[in-house]
């Protein structure tokens, strides 16, 4: 995960977040965060990178709409985001 933009990062933590990750779905989540609106020309150029790069499936749930999907490696490299944040920063504080 070490390779990923920050903004990458987050398209990861709301498609894990979701419980029907489509393009609109992630992009409002994004825009709530984000507090601004988020382009399509920012959004799936990098849905596309994070498909190339094995974390993320694309599929269709409809003619029009794709749903993204984590795979194994996605969730692994949370885990392992997660794992290597909690060294650095205690929550229950």
């Amino acid at each position: 995960m070490h390779d990923l933009t920050g903004f990458q990062r987050d398209i990861l933590y709301v498609i894990a977040g979701l419980d029907e990750p489509h393009g609109l779905a992630v992009k409002d989540e994004l825009e709530d965060y984000y507090e601004q609106e988020i382009n399509h020309g920012r959004l799936y150029p990098n849905l596309d990178d994070l498909v190339d790069k094995g974390l993320v499936e694309k599929g269709q749930l409809d003619k029009r709409t794709n749903v993204y999907t984590l795979t194994q490696r996605g969730r692994r490299e949370i885990a392992a985001r997660r794992d290597w944040e909690s060294q650095y920063v205690d929550v229950s504080e």
